[in-house]
């Protein structure tokens, strides 16, 4: 499955990219956050929120879109 990650705030500034197009063969998030902590071990660190169809997903959740956003937690204002 190809699936493009987005990436917003702070954590595009940790991969140095706002999105990127990944292989990934695991069907759960947990899975596929497996292989960004992989790929872009600073990730572990930090502190974000998973969404896909434009809604937070849990880690439990299966992979149901092929684009994943990851969202830093938002200031109020």
């Amino acid at each position: 499955m190809t699936i493009t990650i987005k990436y917003f705030g702070l954590l595009s500034e940790v991969t140095q990219c706002n999105e990127e197009v990944i292989e990934c063969t695991k069907t759960s998030i947990s899975g596929l956050l497996n292989i960004l902590f992989n790929k872009h071990p600073e990730l572990k660190h930090k502190d974000f929120q998973v969404a896909q169809h434009q809604e937070i997903a849990s880690k439990e959740d299966l992979i149901s879109s092929n684009e994943i956003a990851l969202l830093p937690p938002f200031a109020g204002g």
